[in-house]
């Protein structure tokens, strides 16, 4: 049990830094990217976008063009992990 708890953990813990990760490459621009570096955002993009897209699709429109998915995603990783804790040690 132990095994499984700390599984999902990590696998929390690695969606949080792929979802970091996705943030932080939103800002760059990517239209002249090489080929391997293409394969691993294709590979960030297809692992967070189906976390991103129902937050995206139940939170209001920004008139500024802002998502904030990630933002919301992130918390509910932490609150989803610290429930677990929780769970487990009290």
């Amino acid at each position: 049990m132990d095994l499984i708890i700390r599984t999902v953990l990590f696998f929390l813990e690695i969606l949080y830094w792929l979802i970091i990760a996705r943030v932080i490459v939103s800002f760059l621009p990517l239209q002249n990217i090489k080929d391997p570096w293409r394969q691993i955002l294709r590979f960030l993009f297809d692992v967070t976008e189906p976390i991103l897209s129902p937050i995206r699709n139940l939170l209001p429109r920004s008139r500024m063009g802002l998502d904030f998915s990630p933002f919301i995603a992130i918390l509910l990783l932490i609150l989803i992990r610290q429930l677990i804790l929780s769970v487990l040690l009290g």
